[in-house]
């Protein structure tokens, strides 16, 4: 099978394109003009790749990429920026990646989504989020990247009620090499680390077990009357860590800032203050840091539960990595570099 994976320099799309062609598929992959390649070069198989110049946020050039393809994997959103640049990045480049799908007669999609898009500040703490789990109906106090991601869900469900096979994928806190603080944990406050909460599961989904999964929806829709058609995916790993037992397995092997940690129902109770004043006092008007906005506060640290059992059934898919694998593989030298300590990426979440 030929597969176009945008985003393919990205965090998740390298390892996608690695999968892919360790799957055995011929790989098409779109990569920003002044985006290099040589990572994506020097994967086994590369034999199988080619590459595609082009930015996504204008129509030109996509549907030459399109030519031959059979299914696309797509990835490329935006994460930062204001709310226009994610627009631009996630939005207007999935609104020209499906209309030049549609003149070229590719159908076939796999959506790439996120935890983000469910409605966390109405689920119930403890709840299971399942592929059921209802997604934000009023994202307005959400931050950028969850309202983006919510207009890009809404078209790939659009093209899919059009009558192409597609399958949404949503994937937990995608974690991995460079990528192990993150935002469930909390955010940088100055030199210190502000923890929430220890106790919450965290969604966990290990960036190879993320490509696998993918890759694996690719395949499976690739049949005529393919089951997985029409369907939402979630992707987590096995035996998902509560936020102190990840801290704890990262933190043995990599450096980390110094962390202050607050109770989850204390910055909940906060968060509910804050909100409660704001609207009393001066209709809403004032800004908080995203961290004690109710909606994206419990996005972020709601104690719920999270199952893989779907991707399982329908996709014929498994983490092949453990946490602790996963962190190991994360940290360890790769081609002659040093082991990376300290390494974190902290963003908005939620």
């Amino acid at each position: 099978m030929r597969i176009l994976v945008t985003g393919a320099t990205g965090f998740v799309g390298r390892y996608a394109v690695a999968a892919g062609l360790a799957a055995g598929h011929e790989i098409r992959a779109v990569v920003r003009p002044s985006s290099t390649d040589a990572t994506l070069r020097a994967v086994p198989g590369a034999g199988r790749l080619d590459i595609a110049r082009l930015d996504l946020r204008s129509p030109a050039g996509i549907a030459g990429a399109l030519e031959g393809v059979e299914t696309v994997v797509h990835l490329a959103a935006a994460k930062e920026g204001d709310f226009y640049s994610q627009f631009a990045g996630t939005v207007t480049a999935t609104e020209n990646l499906l209309t030049a799908m549609t003149g070229a007669g590719v159908e076939r999609l796999v959506g790439v989504s996120t935890f983000s898009v469910y409605d966390y500040v109405n689920l119930p703490a403890g709840s299971l989020v399942t592929e059921d789990s209802p997604v934000d109906a009023s994202p307005a106090k959400r931050d950028e990247y969850a309202r983006t991601k919510l207009i890009q869900e809404r078209l790939f469900t659009d093209f899919s009620d059009a009558g192409n096979p597609v399958v949404i994928v949503r994937p937990g806190m995608i974690y991995g090499r460079g990528n192990l603080w993150h935002a469930l944990l909390g955010a940088e406050v100055g030199p210190r680390f502000l923890r929430v909460g220890s106790r919450a599961i965290l969604p966990m989904a290990y960036v190879e077990n993320v490509a696998d999964g993918l890759i694996a929806a690719a395949a499976a829709l690739g049949p005529d009357d393919s089951p997985v058609a029409g369907e939402v995916i979630n992707i987590v790993d096995d035996h998902l860590p509560t936020q102190e037992a990840y801290v704890a397995a990262v933190t043995a092997m990599v450096d980390h800032p110094p962390t202050i940690t607050v109770p989850w129902p204390v910055m909940r109770s906060l968060a509910a203050a804050l909100q409660w004043g704001n609207d009393l006092l001066v209709g809403g008007r004032a800004k908080f840091p995203g961290i004690v906005v109710p909606e994206r506060l419990h996005a972020r640290f709601k104690p719920l539960r999270y199952a893989n059992a779907k991707a399982k059934r329908l996709l014929d898919w498994s983490p092949r990595f453990s946490l602790d694998e996963a962190i190991a593989r994360s940290v360890e030298p790769r081609c002659g570099e040093a082991p990376r300590s300290g390494d974190r990426e902290v963003d908005a979440g939620g």
